[in-house]
């Protein structure tokens, strides 16, 4: 008979078929920013520096969107496990009208501020204009890139994360070879002593942006045509207006996630305005750190995907024991698999480093930050779940609440002191980013067993 709230070993087969194909996305994503990063790296420290200086942008925008996405997540997944399946096909069609909505709003705004971002980002101005080019190609498709966001949220409520995958690995698949055609000029490579004409069209950095929009155009057009056909989620047949109560209900969990991955975002957008003033040796070491370390934060991620969906279908069918017995059996697996992922990080930063850069003042800076954040790897890893878990019960005021602390008490005004007023490095505001991630464990550890998460409670 199992006890409530002990370790179950039935439920691992449920965690991991939700959580491997998200980890599969994430790994081959990860993968092609690896293989971009490089290439674009091989072009010099300057053309790094251009495409990651507006990187946090991008996270900040993305963010606006996968918030909105949790609060259609919370409510699909909960009337799934309650048994209504016409009601969660009407939030998918609620789902479809905000992706147009929010797409061509996010495509006007990030168009017209393409220019100013680099200069607002304290961009080196010798790149300004070369990162403004960028970041105004890769914004183009910004509704697709909002559908591909939004309704791959939708499918995964449903239970479905292997779409998203399947989607996902095309996409990188032709980020990839798009790369590779578009960056770099027509050559000639020799293959097992054989000389292969291999056209190029040499864009550079803009190549790389051109890449990535081609491919967010399939991502989103498939992802969409993904949730029309889908048997549980499909908007097929339901009425395309505003439906006030679905909407009500889904901001009422996403508000506060929009709110707070906002703010956690816009605190990364002015962290690396104060890592970019550092000059570009520290511009191009945080660019490449940050690629490498996000292939060991994938095992979180997928975890966190897997929590969200379960918690949402255990509530709805009001199955307390079923909830508890989810935290307490994800969790410990979490933590062991972040310990892992940061023992490899330790091992492997200079090796993975050394991919991306030539430049030894890059290399040995981009390892020392590295191996610095291996170490709260575990620590990181409860905190994702526990606020995922959150996510899928609708509960995520709190996390807004101590997201928003972690951001812009600790490391914001930390980073700020340290190398606006004491002239430090990039080190140090590392250093201040690694306790953020410590204080996070602390809050969301005390929200956990002081039982505040639990809807029941």
């Amino acid at each position: 008979m199992r006890q409530r709230g002990r370790f179950d070993r039935s439920m691992l087969g449920t965690v991991f078929a939700l959580a491997w194909p998200t980890m599969l996305e994430q790994l081959t994503q990860t993968a092609v920013q690896y293989i971009d990063t490089a290439m674009v790296g091989s072009l010099g420290t300057r053309a790094t520096a251009a495409v990651g200086a507006t990187g946090t942008v991008n996270w900040m925008i993305g963010s606006v969107v996968s918030a909105i996405g949790i609060g259609f997540l919370a409510f699909i997944a909960r009337e799934i496990g309650a048994g209504h399946p016409e009601r969660a096909r009407q939030a998918s069609a609620q789902a479809c009208m905000m992706t147009l909505a929010l797409g061509a709003l996010l495509t006007a705004v990030t168009q017209l501020a393409a220019a100013k971002v680099p200069e607002w980002m304290r961009v080196d101005p010798d790149i300004r204009e070369l990162a403004a080019r960028y970041f105004r190609i890769i914004y183009l498709p910004m509704l697709f890139r909002t559908a591909s966001i939004l309704l791959g949220t939708v499918l995964r409520s449903a239970g479905d994360t292997r779409t998203p995958m399947r989607i996902g690995m095309v996409v990188n698949g032709m980020n990839m070879a798009l790369n590779f055609l578009l960056i770099y000029p027509s050559r000639t490579v020799v293959v097992l002593g054989l000389s292969v004409p291999v056209p190029g069209a040499g864009l550079g950095v803009e190549g790389a942006a051109w890449a990535s929009a081609i491919a967010f155009v399939y991502g989103g057009a498939a992802m969409a045509r993904a949730v029309w056909k889908h048997p549980g989620v499909s908007p097929r047949g339901q009425p395309f207006r505003p439906d006030t109560e679905i909407l009500r209900r889904c901001f009422r969990v996403a508000l506060p996630n929009l709110a707070q991955r906002f703010a956690t975002s816009f605190g990364y957008v002015v962290f690396a305005s104060m890592i970019n003033s550092l000059g570009g040796v520290s511009t191009a070491a945080h660019t490449i750190a940050n690629t490498v370390e996000s292939a060991f934060y994938i095992p979180g991620w997928g975890m966190q995907t897997a929590a969200a969906t379960l918690s949402g279908n255990a509530y709805g069918a009001r199955d307390h024991d079923r909830l508890k017995r989810l935290g307490s059996t994800i969790l410990p697996l979490e933590v062991g698999l972040m310990i892992l992922s940061g023992g490899l990080l330790f091992l492997l930063a200079e090796p993975l480093v050394r991919i991306f850069s030539r430049d030894e003042s890059v290399v040995r800076l981009g390892t020392t930050v590295l191996r610095m954040v291996a170490v709260s790897e575990p620590f990181y890893g409860v905190p994702i779940v526990v606020e995922g878990m959150m996510q899928g019960v609708g509960k995520t005021t709190a996390p807004f609440v101590y997201n928003v602390i972690g951001m812009w008490a600790v490391r914001i005004a930390g980073t700020f002191v340290c190398t606006q007023l004491l002239g430090l490095g990039l080190v140090a505001a590392w250093g201040c980013m690694i306790g953020h991630n410590l204080l996070l464990f602390v809050f969301f550890v005390f929200h956990y067993f002081t039982g505040r998460w639990d809807p029941f409670r």
